[in-house]
C-alpha cells in the first residue's frame, strides 16, 4: 500500500536540524523542556496510605508546604528531563489567602463529576526540541474563589453540570491578568524566560509575581537508587555587572539572581533576571523599571506546621508564601544558601497596559556572555529568531490548503500534545517498602495496589493525557498520542512506544502497565496499530526505521501471548477484558465480578484481539519482506484471526456475538450453567469489529512463497469463512486465486481481510449512519440514541439494571463518574473508525456504498470517513454563522470578547449534539488527532485522498 510518510520532513529548517543533532546526540537540544507536572498533589505516586485514598493523603492545600517524593508541579514551568532543576512564576493578585504556586482543582470525591481543573490556561505554541514554547494563564484581579468552587460543585448532583470558574463571574467585567509565559533556548543549555502580564482591566492593578527556581527534594528520603542525591544549593548572585543610570536618576544594579552548586550529576546553572519593564501610564514615555527581592529558603516540608514535630531545617517550602501574603520576613533564609530562590517582583501596571519580566537561565560551561549582552536588544532578538524558526517550521508541517483558522487549531493541537511531555518518576518497589529515613508505609500497602508490578522503574519524561487531570501516563492513551506526535516528532514517537515494552514497565509475563491507579487494569490492545503507524508515517518506504519495528515486534509477541492466556478463558477466541477502557459503556461495571457468577464474552475485547491480530500480520508481512524468516509467525497470525472470525461471527461448533436479527455485534452473558444470552445494548462495543481489517496485496504475495504456501491450504480447506466474513475478497466479492497472475500491464489485486462479510459490513454501517442511532452532527457517539427515551433494561438475578443515553458528564460514578461512555463522541474512537473506512475502500473502491441520512444519499467508505474527519474538526473551528467554537459550550460568550477569541480547549470528550467539551479540558493527548482530521481535510482538497492511513 502506499504509505502515510509526511513529505515536508525532507524540508529543511532549523527545527528539523536541531531535531537532527539532538537524535544523534550532537546537542542535548530537548534537555530542557515544559516536564514540570501541573499537579504532583493526590497522586498514587504520593499517596502512602494504608487505604490507597490518594486525593486525601496529599492534598492541594498541603502541597504549597509538603516536599514531593517523586516529582514536583509549577505553574507552566519547565525543568530538565531528570526533573532536577525546576523554574516556573509564582503569583499573588493582592487577594488571594494563598501564594499562586500552582493549578487549583478539585479532587475526585469533590467534584460532582469526578476531578476537575478549575483554572483557564492554554498551551499556545511549542516546537518539538522546545526551542520556543508559549503558554498562557488567566488570572483573576479579584479574590480566586477557591471556597466557592468548592461549595457549589459539592451542592450539585451528578445530573448536573459542573460549576466552572467561568461561572463564578470574576473574568465576566475584563477585571484578571493574562500571564504569558514563553521560552526560548539560544543554545541547549541556555533558556530565555519571557513573563509578559497583561493588565485587561480598565483600571491600574497591582500583581505580585516570584520567577522561582529550586531543586526536586532527592535528599531527605534515604532512598538507595539512581536519582537520589545529595544535597545541592543555590547561593546569590556575585558577578552581576556595573550599575546603570535608570530614568528616575537613581543608580540601580543590572540584574539580579542566583548561582546553583554541588549538584552530583547536574553542572553549575545560574539564574539572571533583568529589571521589569512596566508600561507607562502615561503615553509616550518610557517604562518604568521595577527591581526584584531576592529570595531564598528550602525545599523542604514544613513539619511543624503540618503535623506538629520540629522542622528538619528553619527555612522551609512555604516561605515565600509567607513572606508575600502574611509579611513574614523571617520566613525566608538571611544564610546565603537554599534550594529554592526567587525574585520577587511587585509591579503596578496601568489599564490596559503590560508588564514584561525577563530571565535568562544558563549553564555555567556554556560559551561566556557579558553581563551586558545577557539582557537587552540580544535578548529580544533571539527570541524573535525562535518564534520566526518556530513558523518555519510549521509552515513545512501544515498543509497549504489549510484555512487560517483550521491551521490556528492544528498548530495549538501539537502545542498541548508537546506542552503535555512530563518527568514521571515511579518505582514500585522503593514507594511499596518505604525510604530509609522515613517511617515505614503501613503493611497493608504490600498487598494492595500495584503490589505485583515490583519490577516497575519508571523515571522518564512521557505523553500525558493530560498534566492536571491526568499527570499519569496511560497506555491506550499514549499509542494514540503517538500518531499526531509523529507528525512533528518521529524519533520521539519511535522513543515513547519502544519505552512501554522495555522490561522496566511491561510486565514479566507481557502485559503492557496500564496507569498508576491500577497497572494490572486491561487497555484495549492499540499499541502495535501505533507502531506500525508511526514506523509508516516517520519515513518514505525506503527509509523506514525496521530496527524499531522488529525490536517492537519482539516484545509485543509477548504482550500478545499475555492477552491469549489471560483472555480467551474457554480457549474458544472469544475474549474478555473487562471495561476495556470505554469505563461505564455497559450494563455492569465490566471490570467486577458479575452477578451471580456469570461472566461476560465481550464483542469488543473479541474484536480487539482481531485487530491486534491482523496489525500483526501486517507488521510479520512488512519485515517478511527483507527476512523471509519472519513468514512463518505471519501464517500464525493470519490463521488465529480466522478462528476469531469464525468465533465472533459463530459457526456450526459455537455460536458467535453477532445477532442477525439486529444486525449488530453485542456482549453476551454466559451464566454459571453456561447458558447465554445477549446484551442488545447498541454502543461503540458493536461498532470495535470494524476495526480489523487488513487489505493483501497480490503483489506481496508472490515475493513471500512460505506465506503463500499456508494461504493455498486455507483457501482449499475454509470455504464456509466467505459467508461470514470478508475472507480474502476482492472488490468484485471472488476469493483470492494465489495462482492468478495477472495480465501485462493490469493493476494487480488487492483482498481484504475482515470480520464482518460485506452484508454484516453493510448492516452495522446502516446503524452508524443513522442520525437516530450513532450519528451525530460532531462524530460517532459512543452509544445509539434510541436509548434517550426508552433506556435500555435488564433484570438480573432479581436487579433491574437500567441503562440510558447520557451525551454529556456520566449520571453514574462508576470509575469516578469522571469518564462518560454512554453517548459522548471521544476522538480515539472515531479515529479508528475513519481509518478502518479508509481501508475498507481501498480494498473495494466507489462501488460498495451505504445510504447515510445526513446527505441523503449513498456515499462510498472514502466520503464516509472524509465526512467523520470534517464533522470532528467541526468541534474546534470557529462557526461561519455564530463566530464560536462548539467545543467551548456554554462559555462560548466569554470567547468572543478581546484576549480571547484565538483560544482553543481540547477536552477529552464530547456533547454529540452540541460538541460542547467534557472531562479534562487540556486533553490534547488523543485530542490532538484532530491535526490529523485537519491532515486528511487537507489531502481531500489536494485530490490525494488516499495518502493519509494506507
Amino acid at each position: 500500500m502506499a504509505g502515510s510518510f509526511n513529505p515536508a520532513w525532507e524540508a529543511h529548517t532549523a527545527e528539523q536540524d536541531r531535531l537532527e543533532e539532538d537524535g544523534r546526540r550532537a546537542a542535548n537540544w530537548k534537555r530542557w523542556g515544559p516536564y514540570l507536572s501541573e499537579r504532583q498533589w493526590g497522586t498514587v505516586r504520593e499517596d502512602y496510605s494504608p487505604d490507597g485514598s490518594a486525593w486525601d493523603y496529599f492534598t492541594h492545600d498541603q502541597a504549597r508546604s509538603r516536599t514531593y517524593r517523586w516529582g514536583e508541579d509549577g505553574l507552566l514551568g519547565i525543568c530538565d528531563r531528570e526533573c532536577r532543576l525546576c523554574l516556573a512564576p509564582a503569583l499573588w493578585n493582592g487577594r488571594d489567602p494563598i501564594l499562586k504556586e500552582r493549578l487549583f482543582g478539585l479532587t475526585g470525591p469533590e467534584g460532582n463529576h469526578g476531578e476537575d481543573a478549575k483554572e483557564l490556561y492554554y498551551y499556545l505554541d511549542s516546537t518539538p526540541t522546545h526551542s520556543y514554547m508559549k503558554a498562557l494563564y488567566k488570572y483573576p484581579q479579584a479574590e480566586y474563589p477557591y471556597a466557592k468552587l468548592i461549595e457549589k460543585n459539592r451542592g450539585r448532583s451528578k445530573d448536573e453540570p459542573e460549576y466552572e470558574i467561568e461561572d463564578t463571574g470574576v473574568f465576566s467585567d475584563g477585571r484578571y491578568w493574562d500571564v504569558q509565559a514563553e521560552y526560548a533556548k539560544d543554545s541547549p543549555d541556555d533558556v530565555l524566560v519571557r513573563y509578559t502580564l497583561f493588565n485587561r482591566s480598565s483600571e491600574a492593578a497591582t500583581i505580585h509575581v516570584i520567577p522561582t527556581m529550586w531543586f526536586r527534594n532527592t535528599w531527605i528520603w534515604g532512598c538507595q537508587h539512581f536519582g537520589c542525591h545529595k544535597k545541592p544549593r543555590i547561593v546569590p548572585a556575585k558577578d552581576l555587572g556595573q550599575p546603570q543610570q535608570q530614568q528616575q536618576g537613581n543608580q540601580q544594579q543590572n540584574m539580579w539572581g542566583f548561582d546553583t552548586g554541588a549538584h552530583e550529576t547536574l553542572e553549575d546553572m545560574y539564574l539572571r533576571g533583568a529589571a521589569a519593564e512596566v508600561d507607562s501610564a502615561k503615553p509616550g514615555e518610557p517604562p518604568t523599571l521595577v527591581a526584584p527581592t531576592p529570595l531564598l529558603t528550602e525545599n523542604e516540608t514544613n513539619s511543624r506546621m503540618l503535623f506538629g514535630v520540629d522542622n528538619y531545617t528553619p527555612f522551609v517550602k512555604d516561605a515565600f508564601h509567607r513572606y508575600v501574603i502574611h509579611g513574614e520576613h523571617t520566613a525566608v533564609s538571611d544564610l546565603g544558601r537554599g534550594t529554592k530562590a526567587g525574585l520577587y517582583y511587585v509591579l503596578k501596571v496601568p489599564a490596559r497596559g503590560k508588564a514584561v519580566i525577563r530571565l535568562r537561565m544558563r549553564s555555567k560551561k556554556s560559551p561566556s556572555i557579558s553581563p551586558d549582552h545577557m539582557f537587552g536588544a540580544s535578548f529580544d532578538k533571539a527570541f524573535q529568531q525562535r518564534v520566526e524558526e518556530a513558523d518555519d517550521f510549521y509552515s513545512q508541517i501544515m498543509p497549504l490548503e489549510l484555512t487560517p483558522d483550521e491551521r490556528l487549531v492544528q498548530r495549538q493541537a501539537f502545542a498541548g500534545l508537546l506542552w503535555s511531555k512530563q518527568f514521571y518518576h515511579y518505582i514500585v518497589s522503593d514507594w511499596l517498602k518505604g525510604d530509609r529515613d522515613q517511617p515505614t508505609p503501613p503493611r497493608e500497602r504490600l498487598s494492595g495496589r500495584n503490589a505485583d508490578w515490583m519490577h516497575l522503574f519508571n523515571r522518564d519524561i512521557i505523553s500525558m493525557p493530560d498534566k492536571w487531570e491526568y499527570p499519569w501516563y496511560a497506555a491506550w492513551d499514549l499509542a494514540f498520542h503517538m500518531i499526531p506526535m509523529c507528525r512533528v516528532d518521529p524519533a520521539f514517537a519511535k522513543e515513547q512506544l519502544t519505552m512501554m515494552l522495555r522490561e522496566w514497565y511491561m510486565h514479566p509475563n507481557g502485559q503492557i502497565p496500564a496507569y498508576e491507579f491500577a497497572f494490572g487494569d486491561v487497555n484495549p490492545p492499540v499499541h502495535a496499530w501505533a507502531v506500525l503507524r508511526v514506523y509508516r508515517m516517520s519515513a518514505p518506504p525506503e527509509k523506514r526505521d525496521r530496527t524499531f519495528l522488529a525490536s517492537c515486534f519482539q516484545k509485543l509477541l509477548l504482550n500478545f501471548t499475555w492477552w491469549v492466556n489471560r483472555k480467551d478463558k474457554d480457549g474458544k477466541n472469544i475474549f474478555g477484558g473487562g471495561f476495556l477502557g470505554l469505563d461505564n459503556i455497559g450494563v455492569f461495571d465490566r471490570s467486577k465480578p458479575l452477578p451471580s457468577g456469570a461472566r461476560l464474552e465481550q464483542a469488543d475485547g473479541t474484536s480487539w484481539m482481531a485487530f491486534y491480530c491482523v496489525t500483526m500480520l501486517d507488521i510479520a508481512l512488512e519485515l517478511a519482506k527483507h527476512d523471509h524468516s519472519y513468514e512463518d509467525i505471519a501464517s500464525k497470525f493470519f490463521e488465529h484471526f480466522v478462528q476469531i472470525c469464525h468465533a465472533l461471527n459463530g459457526s456450526e461448533a459455537q455460536s458467535g456475538l453477532w445477532d442477525e436479527e439486529a444486525g449488530f455485534y453485542f456482549d453476551h452473558l454466559v451464566n454459571e450453567s453456561g447458558s447465554r444470552c445477549a446484551l442488545k445494548l447498541r454502543t461503540m462495543v458493536g461498532l470495535v469489529p470494524l476495526f480489523a481489517c487488513f487489505v493483501l496485496e497480490e503483489e506481496d504475495i508472490v515475493k513471500l512463497p512460505g506465506f503463500k504456501k499456508r494461504l493455498d491450504w486455507f483457501l482449499k480447506n475454509s470455504h464456509d469463512l466467505a459467508k461470514q466474513v470478508s475472507f480474502l475478497i476482492d472488490e468484485t466479492g471472488q476469493q483470492l486465486d494465489t495462482n492468478y497472475r495477472p495480465a501485462e500491464g493490469t493493476k494487480p489485486k488487492r483482498y481484504l481481510l475482515a470480520l464482518p462479510s460485506r452484508d454484516r459490513l453493510r448492516r452495522v454501517l446502516g446503524a452508524m449512519l443513522s442520525r437516530d442511532e450513532f450519528l451525530a452532527p460532531f462524530g460517532i457517539r459512543s452509544m445509539s440514541r434510541q436509548y434517550e427515551l426508552k433506556p435500555f433494561e435488564l433484570e438480573l438475578s432479581g436487579e433491574r439494571h437500567t441503562v440510558s443515553y447520557q451525551p454529556a458528564e456520566s449520571n453514574t460514578y462508576l470509575f469516578g463518574g469522571n469518564s462518560n461512555w454512554r453517548g459522548p463522541i471521544w476522538m480515539p474512537m472515531n479515529w479508528l473508525l475513519i481509518e478502518c473506512l479508509e481501508r475498507y475502500y481501498y480494498s473495494f473502491g466507489s462501488s460498495f456504498k451505504v445510504f447515510c441520512e445526513a446527505s441523503g444519499k449513498e456515499l462510498d467508505l472514502l466520503e464516509i470517513s472524509d465526512m467523520l474527519s470534517e464533522r470532528l474538526a467541526n468541534l474546534f473551528l470557529e462557526s461561519p454563522d455564530t463566530k464560536t467554537r462548539p467545543t467551548l459550550g456554554r462559555q462560548n460568550p466569554l470567547y468572543t470578547k478581546e484576549g480571547w477569541q484565538d483560544l482553543v480547549l481540547f477536552y477529552e470528550y464530547f456533547h454529540p449534539e452540541t460538541g460542547a467539551g467534557c472531562g479534562a479540558s487540556h486533553q490534547t493527548g488523543w485530542t490532538a488527532l484532530v491535526a490529523r482530521c485537519l491532515d486528511k481535510i487537507a489531502l481531500k482538497r489536494r485530490n490525494q485522498p488516499n495518502e493519509i492511513i494506507v
